[in-house]
Parts: structure tokens; sequence; C-alpha cells
């Protein structure tokens, strides 16, 4: 599994972004069967879950502190990911990675055994 993230970049407080997670599976291995899931990583420290959804996708667990202003959703048919970032703050800075993991829903990193590069989002206030 290979995960390509884009659309971070910089953006003024209160702006919105939207990140983008692209899936490329060897082929037998369904895009469905994996979950795929937003964490960020701020420098020297770990990387924290943003935006989980559960196996079937009916619930998305969110960070409190990004709960209402970030949405996540995802296309099948695309083997796509999205994370869409409004009213963005600064302390929302950091590096981005999508995640993806076969073993069900998880908040923690050790959850996923598929990462992308990670994108930078820089806030400035």
């Amino acid at each position: 599994v290979q995960l390509v993230e884009f659309g971070g970049g910089l953006v003024q407080a209160g702006g919105s972004l939207r990140l983008s997670c692209v899936a490329s599976i060897d082929p037998g291995r369904p895009f469905m069967r994996y979950v795929l899931g937003w964490f960020r990583q701020y420098p020297g420290k770990e990387r924290e879950y943003v935006a989980v959804p559960t196996w079937s996708g009916e619930k998305i667990y969110y960070k409190d502190s990004v709960k209402d202003r970030f949405t996540f959703s995802r296309d099948n048919s695309k083997s796509t990911v999205y994370l869409q970032m409004d009213s963005l703050k600064p302390e929302d800075a950091a590096v981005y990675y999508c995640a993806a993991g076969e073993r069900g829903t998880s908040q923690t990193q050790q959850g996923y055994d598929y990462w992308g590069q990670g994108t930078q989002v820089t806030v400035s206030s």
C-alpha cells in the first residue's frame, strides 16, 4: 500500500484547506478492506489522530480540538480520503499524515501499518 497526500500549504487563520490522500493498493486487495485515517505531528511530538473512521465508515472519530471544523470523507471509487479543514487556527499547524490499516479503527498510530510521506500545514496568525 502506498499513500500520497496532497493539499497542504500556508493559510491564514480562519482559512480552509482540503487534504487528499490517494492510496495505491496491490490488485486483488480491495481499497474497502482498509481503514484510512488522518494524523498530525508537531515537532518533537508523537503523531496524534485527527480523524479516523470506524471500519464501516458510519462513524468518524474526531479529535476534540478539531470537531465542527474538520470533516473526513472517503471516495472508494477514487481510493481517496479527504480532510476538509475549515476555520484553521495557528495550533493546527503541523505535518499531516494519512494512514491505512487492516485491523479496524484505531486512534493510535500503532493501529496502522502504512503511512504517507506527510504534508505540511502552516497557519499564520
